[in-house]
């Protein structure tokens, strides 16, 4: 069966289980992950593992039987003689050996920027007529590849959730005790309060934006939006204006941090599937945060200008109850620097290391001829705690610290809270997990070659199938987390440098911005947004929707322009 109608059939039944059966998005991902992989034939899993490890070579030009092996990004086999020639198979065959080198001469040169370039001179043992599509491998990594399209699709499906769990379970277990503790202590309230006091009431809505985008890197937006909508009621019944206004800026800063900053699962699993630095993907996620949340910011002043939003009594709160917020006493929060530093401490310390790699990348740099000897310890360290799981937990454990000391909280209190993160957490790991098995088999179909087949190069292109394919899916299933997991295992394949012009983390940023529009019915954020707002529906879809459409337009524009001017690659 063709790859591209296995890959429409996997989507469809996510978005299908999701839509119309209301299917859980665990299921309805495990259930593609288990359809792809049984339409997908025996011969494209053993292709896409050689693939994978395939050797690349060129053929001399003096002498059409001698082959030219550039081993450079495997240093383990400058020294073997097991390289077959493979000839992919169809359907239910394996790859078939076609041929044998035998290697000549080694040749290790050091490059100027201090890495080791290794080629090696082969040629086959017997007799051979060279194909295109013929693939040359170590005799291991042939023996590999036929073990894994050997397997059941059962083994396959669960070896792909287990990959992904294994790098991302401790990641968002740890986002999920962080965000609750910030809740549990008062912390998230002290940073919002602080921010207001800092800019005001004119610069209210900057404060909105700021502390939704950073309130919403460890914590969902869904909860984020529960937390913040009060204080914009508060503040409505102080200033009698501008509700609209404030609406949409908790909405600007919180929805983009959710698809663009790692730890939150829809940016974590693109990190995890395009093989992404994680502190590369904060930086970028920063960036093009800080354009959206600016042009969001204008939208939500012009649009505030020609339409007054009512303050309505909702069903979780009445107007009784936001006097009792607006007379809360500060002194019963925790200081600022505490509670913003369980946020800000993992950022640090993964970009941080992220700026050392570049830094410390040449033993000619200026960084390295101050820190001289003593280079080496300090890139350890901060590979060690610049670690994304060490980073997090050393902020989980602050956040716990935080409920204990400055609240007071018992440990039967603390241990209900950590229980209550890790439950809801598992939940999203388990959705995680099997959006990476999804993507995993969507991956051994072989749509990378239908992929490598598209003949335009252009980042603009690319970026833009890229947007369009995560927000069509998006659109028509409503959770911006599956629409990335589901791109993601699409578009996989496009992420590596032989298909790319630019550094893949701009592949990344579309994809996350392609999962904002558009809001809907069908979202069950829009709905918590409409209904703890006090908006109708067709208020939402008013306000809300061509939102969500223009601020993604804006950080796409903003992806394209660095993958043109800036490619990083």
């Amino acid at each position: 069966m063709d790859s591209l109608l296995i890959v429409l059939i996997g989507v469809a039944i996510v978005i299908g289980g999701v839509l119309l059966f209301r299917l859980h998005a665990f299921l309805a991902l495990t259930l593609a992950a288990l359809a792809v992989s049984v339409l997908t034939p025996r011969s494209s899993v053993d292709k896409f593992y050689l693939d994978k490890n395939k050797i690349k070579f060129v053929i001399s030009e003096e002498d059409s039987n001698t082959f030219q092996l550039n081993l450079s990004k495997r240093d383990d086999l400058h020294q073997s003689q097991n390289f077959l020639i493979m000839r992919p198979g169809s359907g239910w065959s394996l790859a078939e050996e076609v041929g044998e080198l035998k290697v000549s001469h080694f040749d290790r040169n050091i490059l100027a920027d201090g890495s080791t370039q290794t080629l090696a001179n082969a040629s086959p043992v017997d007799h051979y007529s060279y194909q295109e599509s013929d693939i040359i491998v170590h005799a291991t990594d042939r023996a590999a590849a036929e073990k894994a399209a050997s397997k059941t699709v059962g083994e396959r499906v669960a070896e792909a959730f287990g990959s992904t769990c294994t790098k991302i379970a401790i990641l968002i277990a740890m986002a999920s005790i962080i965000g609750k503790c910030l809740l549990d202590s008062g912390s998230a309230d002290r940073i919002i309060r602080s921010s207001l006091n800092v800019v005001g009431e004119k610069g209210a809505p900057i404060a909105f934006i700021f502390s939704g985008f950073l309130l919403a890197i460890p914590v969902f937006f869904d909860t984020v939006f529960y937390l913040m909508i009060p204080l914009a009621k508060a503040l409505r019944m102080r200033t009698g204006k501008n509700y609209l206004l404030y609406v949409l800026t908790i909405i600007i800063g919180g929805t983009m941090a959710h698809s663009l900053v790692p730890p939150t699962p829809g940016p974590l699993i693109v990190v995890e599937q395009f093989n992404l630095d994680i502190g590369t993907m904060i930086l970028g996620g920063c960036i093009v945060g800080l354009f959206t949340s600016t042009a969001g910011y204008f939208y939500a002043i012009t649009i505030n200008k020609f339409w007054v939003l009512p303050l309505r009594e909702t069903p979780d709160m009445s107007l009784e109850d936001l006097k009792l917020i607006v007379a809360k006493d500060e002194s019963e929060l925790p200081p600022l620097w505490i509670s913003l530093l369980p946020i800000i401490l993992p950022v640090v310390l993964i970009a941080g290391y992220t700026i050392l790699k570049i830094l410390l990348g040449s033993e000619d740099s200026f960084l390295s001829g101050i820190l001289g000897s003593s280079s080496d310890t300090v890139m350890y360290l901060a590979k060690t705690f610049g670690n994304k799981n060490i980073a997090l937990g050393i902020s989980a454990v602050i956040a716990m610290l935080t409920m204990v000391v400055y609240c007071k909280t018992t440990k039967k209190e603390l241990a209900k809270s950590v229980q209550t993160a890790l439950a809801s957490g598992g939940v999203v790991i388990l959705i995680t997990a099997a959006g990476g098995a999804f993507g995993g088999m969507l991956r051994e179909t072989g749509i990378a070659d239908y992929l490598s087949g598209m003949t335009s190069q252009e980042p603009f292109i690319i970026l833009l199938i890229a947007y369009g394919l995560t927000m069509a899916i998006r659109t028509a299933q409503g959770s911006s987390t599956v629409a990335m997991i589901t791109a993601a295992g699409i578009l996989s394949p496009m992420a590596t440098a032989e298909m790319l012009d630019f550094h893949p983390v701009y592949l990344a940023l579309a994809v996350g911005c392609g999962s904002k529009p558009i809001a809907w019915m069908n979202d069950s954020g829009f709905w918590i947004m409409c209904k703890m707002s006090g908006m109708t529906e067709i208020e939402g879809l008013k306000a809300i929707t061509p939102m969500s459409l223009f601020i993604s337009v804006v950080g796409l524009l903003v992806t394209i322009v660095g993958a043109m001017w800036l490619p990083l690659d």
